[in-house]
């Protein structure tokens, strides 16, 4: 198995990367699903947060804030946007599930202290990506323009028979605005969720060169490298991205070989 795939557990803990376990310095994302009652206490420690509720209602209360009943989707597939607060470092943190329901988290290191927030569904901007078969639907839940320390993380739906983070890009090199240095994972969900889809992540001189069949709550991490997905014909293709490095900003670059898709 490549070892940048992280493979989905049965259970309430899904899936996990740290820091540690995957080797790099910024990026960490966990998946958790809760049943109706449950709860996840946890506490920031240097690091922020941004709490996403993929599906299912859930109370989150941090930094003296409670926020009742927030989320609503049945599916990550469904055509609206998400609920999520973002917490800063140093706070203590409790999700309770109003009924049953799935959380990411999603954190990276920081040094300010910023005020807990809700972020608002309505506040997130939803856009079109691509064109033909390389159309996706992409949601900002912390785009670069909204306040954090590190942490960028944006939702992006894939349809059948499409191709995702298409034409291959990267954004491994400080070279702004060329490019930003960035890590980053993929939390891969199918729809059915017996589906499965590809990720190739791979570098110039394919010191990187790992081709990845995911499957539904599969985490693809990107340490450096161009990381395109493709998902098959009959099903339908989510993923969560969460990307952090030196600098909050996203500057890409595509794949010279394949750039010339960008003409067509």
């Amino acid at each position: 198995m490549s070892p940048l795939l992280v493979k989905a557990r049965p259970g309430s803990a899904i899936v996990e990367v740290t820091p540690a376990s995957a080797g790099w310095t910024h990026v960490g994302f966990a998946a958790h699903r809760l049943a109706a009652g449950e709860q996840l206490n946890l506490d920031t420690g240097s690091r922020e947060l941004c709490i996403v509720v993929l599906t299912g209602t859930v109370t989150v209360q941090a930094g003296g804030q409670t926020w009742e009943a927030i989320g609503g989707r049945a599916s990550v597939f469904e055509e609206r946007s998400p609920y999520a607060v973002y917490v800063p470092l140093e706070t203590a943190v409790c999700i309770t599930a109003v009924s049953g329901a799935e959380v990411a988290l999603c954190s990276a290191p920081a040094t300010t202290r910023r005020p807990a927030r809700l972020i608002d569904p309505q506040s997130m901007t939803r856009s079109v990506r691509g064109k033909g078969a390389n159309t996706r639907y992409v949601c900002d839940i912390l785009p670069q323009t909204a306040e954090a320390d590190g942490l960028l993380v944006v939702e992006v739906v894939t349809p059948s028979g499409h191709s995702s983070s298409y034409p291959p890009h990267k954004h491994d090199d400080d070279n702004i605005p060329t490019e930003s240095s960035l890590e980053e994972t993929y939390y891969h969900r199918l729809n059915p969720e017996q589906g499965f889809a590809y990720q190739r992540v791979y570098t110039d001189d394919r010191s990187i060169d790992e081709a990845m069949a995911v499957e539904n709550h599969d985490v693809v991490m990107v340490p450096r490298g161009y990381h395109p997905v493709t998902v098959p014909y009959g099903y339908d293709g989510y993923y969560l991205n969460v990307m952090a490095g030196p600098k909050r900003v996203w500057h890409f670059k595509n794949d010279p070989a394949h750039e010339w898709l960008m003409t067509k």
